[in-house]
């Protein structure tokens, strides 16, 4: 079987139509996931005393994590429902939905009132448009990823997807140096109307993403299927209807999920707990991210050479490896300590989540690709990094500011990934434009000619 001849054979117009689209998906994503993930570090460094004050400083941060979590929660359900419209109305139109809630959801943080305003309504309004935000973003990362590898020809499509995927570091560079800026105010100041500005800054972005996007095409290979085959059947059920697939590809992202949570949202609060500076802590944050921009567009790469279960294994390994070692360093006390050890968590973090994109994609057929991608990815970042600061921050608490429990969770998640990958074969270079019915678990790998096995 070979891909649909507008990708396998490209035009010099069906080139730039698939740079326009990389380009696209990775400002998209830069942008929901600027949103996002900015809640997160404000959860760290504002919302506990700005909507949930309280005498113990530990339990404002706690109940802070928790809407953060909330955020989690809501994303397999914005999977759900932009995954069954996206496998049905398509790609594209999906995205413009889901990149003008987010923006919308996020502008509208930077306009609450606080608790001392108006007392349970403050924190209230803040989960629910959490929950939006969620509910966005969860379609998000579905829609985007397959815009960029359903354009991309078999054994590109790890490179074309780790530029994509560069939107999750760029979003946190950009997310992180704004509330960096914020945090050089007076504390007061940041306290009071430093904090909204971020989350105003995402109107901005709303309208120039909305005009990048509106530009690029819909999926050829989605075109092509939807042309020969009516969508009957609710795409999520038909997901479902094989769970064993999901639950391995659930089981994939686990384990990079939650150590991106700990060392991203969760680790603000534990180190400043420890010693460190705030901004001190943020500037590192900020360092850390070149290793995202670096290795996550060459492990995706590597990915296509080597295959995607090779290059997470190596991270799932080392991630194990070095979970104590990681907090050691931490707990040094020194910048140099703090910074290597997020240093080479990350490199480790990007070795499990770069090629997870092109091989959730390759698990699931087209008229289902959108609902199963979305599906596994979501609830993978529920189990593995929404409740992980808030289960973080508990355990700490209960262990007496023990870093333990935080080394057992990164060692547990990666084992939980790397047994997951340890059952599934090999999908670098299998056809796409293929239709349920067939076992991508075990269908045969690095082949453009041959359809995968029937179950």
């Amino acid at each position: 079987m070979t891909e649909p001849s507008g990708v396998a054979h490209r035009t010099p117009t069906e080139r730039r139509a698939l740079r326009r689209v990389a380009f696209s998906s990775l400002l998209g994503t830069t942008i929901e996931y600027y949103d996002f993930l900015l809640y997160g570090t404000m959860a760290a460094v504002v919302f506990g005393k700005v909507f949930f004050p309280s005498s113990d400083s530990a339990l404002g941060t706690i109940a802070a994590f928790g809407t953060l979590a909330a955020g989690y929660v809501a994303r397999p359900l914005g999977g759900v429902i932009f995954g069954h419209f996206g496998d049905r109305l398509g790609r594209k139109s999906m995205l413009i939905v889901t990149m003008t809630g987010m923006g919308i959801a996020s502008a509208l943080i930077g306009v609450l009132p606080t608790y001392e305003s108006v007392g349970i309504v403050a924190p209230i309004l803040l989960v629910t448009l959490r929950v939006l935000q969620g509910i966005a973003v969860g379609g998000e990362w579905g829609g985007a990823a397959l815009m960029v590898v359903e354009h991309a020809d078999p054994h590109t499509r790890g490179r074309w997807a780790g530029i994509m995927q560069l939107g999750t570091p760029f979003g946190f560079l950009l997310s992180t140096g704004v509330v960096s800026l914020m945090t050089s105010l007076h504390p007061e100041a940041m306290l009071t109307w430093g904090w909204r500005v971020p989350f105003l800054f995402s109107a901005v972005l709303l309208v120039i993403g909305l005009y990048v996007r509106l530009q690029v095409v819909e999926s050829p290979i989605f075109e092509e299927a939807a042309e020969k085959h009516e969508q009957r059947r609710v795409p999520a059920l038909q997901v479902l209807a094989r769970p064993g697939r999901v639950l391995i590809a659930i089981a994939a992202g686990v384990g990079p999920f939650a150590l991106t949570a700990l060392t991203s949202s969760h680790i603000i609060a534990y180190s400043t707990s420890i010693g460190y500076e705030t901004a001190d802590v943020m500037n590192c944050l900020i360092a850390v991210v070149a290793v995202s921009i670096v290795f996550i567009p060459l492990f995706a790469a590597l990915s296509d050479k080597l295959g995607r279960r090779r290059v997470m294994l190596f991270g799932c390994v080392g991630t194990i490896a070095f979970a104590f070692p990681l907090y050691m360093l931490v707990n040094t006390g020194t910048i140099a300590g703090l910074l290597g050890g997020l240093m080479f968590a990350q490199f480790l973090q990007n070795a499990m989540y770069a090629p997870l994109t092109p091989l959730l994609s390759e698990l699931f057929p087209t008229r289902i690709r959108y609902s199963g991608v979305s599906i596994s990815y979501q609830f993978a970042s529920l189990i593995g990094a929404g409740f992980t600061p808030l289960i973080a921050s508990s355990l700490v608490a209960s262990f007496g500011g023990s870093s333990v429990p935080l080394s057992l969770i990164a060692g547990v998640t990666a084992l939980v990934s790397l047994l997951a990958l340890a059952i599934t074969r090999e999908t670098t270079g299998r056809a796409l434009d293929w239709e349920e019915g067939a076992d991508t678990v075990n269908a045969p790998a690095r082949s453009d000619t041959v359809k995968p096995s029937r179950a």
